[in-house]
């Protein structure tokens, strides 16, 4: 399969910029979808480079292709869909991540339920971004509903190995995740070691995502060795305030792509 147009955005803009900001939008955790849609808008006007929309429960059928619609009419970034399940899926978006689970239990999350969508997919037109993802402790409700062996936060040599087979196994991107807003259980980020043992097992890009509330943490957690890092609940949050939000988020981002730049 030859790289589509986002594909190709993705990795001339890390190649470029150093540096990737996406914002994750789940119009289910949204009191009304047009607050979910102004969220994204907001992100796009403060620079974001992404927008990628989806959840893990309910977030489909006419919510998801109303809020899609709007978001693609108000940005001028890549509507890029993150799927929960075989559901999760619009003609309204630029792509999706074709995430197989990889440390799934169950074999429906490794290939059974991309088997059931793709033939959508493909007629809807979208382009398929072939993602190895992975959950680290706790998992939230991905974990739960994926049924996930996590991987533990203090053995960042299985994560590693992990994200090395999936680049093997021929996923174009690699995307290690808490799941949902893990402060709830008591963790912050994926922890840095991970990050630096990850980011220097695999060649692809490298996404990371879940619980980074700050700019500080933001900025370690590019320091570690993310490519792409993925905000979601700290937006969620601000509601008035998301432009300044994320206008602060990209500057760091830029900040940080700026100074890996020059190490090459």
């Amino acid at each position: 399969m030859r790289n589509g147009k986002v594909e190709l955005y993705i990795n001339e803009a890390v190649r470029g910029k150093g540096a990737m900001l996406f914002t994750l939008i789940d119009p289910v955790d949204y009191d009304t979808p047009a607050i979910a849609i102004k969220t994204a808008s907001e992100c796009a006007r403060a620079g974001v480079d992404a927008i990628l929309l989806g959840g893990s429960v309910g977030a489909q059928g006419e919510l998801l292709d109303e809020v899609a619609k709007s978001i693609k009419e108000k940005i001028d970034v890549p509507l890029i869909l993150f799927p929960g399940n075989i559901a999760t899926i619009t003609r309204h978006a630029d792509a999706i991540l074709y995430m197989s689970l990889m440390n799934s239990r169950n074999p429906y999350w490794l290939v059974q339920a991309h088997m059931l969508a793709t033939p959508l997919i493909r007629k809807a037109g979208i382009e398929p971004l072939p993602t190895g993802y992975i959950l680290v402790t706790p998992g939230g409700t991905a974990g739960w509903v994926g049924d996930v062996n996590l991987i533990p936060r203090e053995k960042p040599q299985l994560a590693a190995a992990l994200a090395l087979t999936g680049e093997y196994l021929g996923h174009r991107l690699i995307f290690t995740d808490t799941g949902s807003n893990p402060r709830k259980q008591g963790y912050g980020p994926i922890p840095p070691e991970i990050v630096k043992a990850v980011k220097s097992a695999i060649s692809v890009p490298y996404m990371v995502g879940g619980g980074i509330r700050t700019t500080d943490e933001l900025r370690a957690t590019y320091q570690a060795g993310a490519d792409i890092v993925v905000i979601g609940t700290a937006f969620e949050d601000h509601g008035a305030e998301v432009f300044k939000k994320a206008s602060s988020y990209v500057k760091v981002t830029k900040e940080e792509g700026a100074k890996r730049l020059k190490k090459m």
